[in-house]
């Protein structure tokens, strides 16, 4: 991986924190997501003229990746609402090599190195103990666990698309801009059916939307930073290097949303991203 492509996932991490803290400071999670997703439309119709053509062939690739990221933000505003950035974040995010691992030995008979497995284990302590974290009741706070689980495997499967799916369109950019645009109409549609007062909501709320355009805007550079990072180096040492997303969630969570800080948390956050490097260590 060459040094810029290192500081652009890093990059794409610290901005991926960001706006996740945007909707999990909200009081209405669902419509700041709205409007960070909707966000994204302005700077996707700015770059598409200067993005080369899409193959068609990557077309089935943009609809798939469309679903999984609707999937993906539905659960993450389940999550964020049950608990806390500093727990959700973790898990969602340490989970998805811990399912594509798992997925490509059950599945698809790949073998992995001993230091891989070592990761693997690792990553499910990791998981364990953040389970273990309690509310400030005492309560373990299981369906905020739960909710980051399923939004781990949609990211693991998002990420997985929309890698292949970019390099069939054999332009990042433009593969982002339709997949953003897509990403957008699905989303708006949804909530439209499902909770169409949400709607109304953030079309008259003007502080909302220019939220929605900064959150968009982070949102749209860091994950097309990732989709350009994907055509440049292996897919699963982005992903790893993008889990360090997850330091930059533990000090937004407890420095500016002030969650409670323990030491299961901290311990748990750690585990999580080494045992994500073991596994994306690349082979001898």
């Amino acid at each position: 991986m060459t040094m810029s492509v290192f500081l652009a996932v890093l990059l794409a991490a610290c901005l991926h924190a960001i706006w996740n803290s945007m909707i999990k400071g909200s009081a209405d999670k669902h419509a700041t997501m709205l409007a960070v997703v909707v966000g994204h439309v302005p700077l996707a119709l700015l770059c598409l003229p200067f993005s080369p053509p899409v193959d068609m062939a990557a077309v089935p690739w943009i609809i798939g990746g469309v679903a999984l990221h609707l999937g993906y933000q539905l659960f993450l505003i389940a999550g964020y609402r049950a608990g806390d950035l500093t727990l959700v974040y973790p898990i969602a995010r340490g989970s998805a090599p811990l399912i594509v691992t798992a997925v490509s030995i059950g599945l698809m008979g790949i073998s992995f190195t001993n230091v891989e497995l070592s990761g693997v284990v690792l990553i499910a302590l990791g998981l364990m103990f953040l389970a273990l974290v309690r509310h400030t009741d005492g309560t373990q706070n299981t369906r905020a666990v739960v909710m980051a689980l399923c939004t781990g495997g949609f990211i693991a499967a998002y990420s997985l698309v929309d890698g292949i799916g970019a390099r069939v369109a054999t332009s990042a950019l433009g593969f982002w801009c339709w997949a953003a645009i897509g990403n957008a109409i699905g989303l708006t549609a949804w909530t439209a059916l499902m909770r169409p007062q949400t709607v109304s909501a953030v079309r008259s709320d003007y502080l909302l939307i220019s939220r929605g355009l900064a959150g968009g805007t982070a949102s749209f550079v860091a994950y097309g930073l990732v989709i350009w990072a994907f055509t440049q180096a292996p897919i699963a040492l982005v992903t790893a290097l993008r889990e360090t997303s997850i330091i930059f969630a533990l000090f937004i969570g407890v420095g500016i949303l002030k969650e409670r800080l323990d030491l299961m948390k901290v311990i748990s956050t750690l585990i999580i991203i080494f045992g994500a490097v073991l596994i994306r260590l690349p082979k001898p």
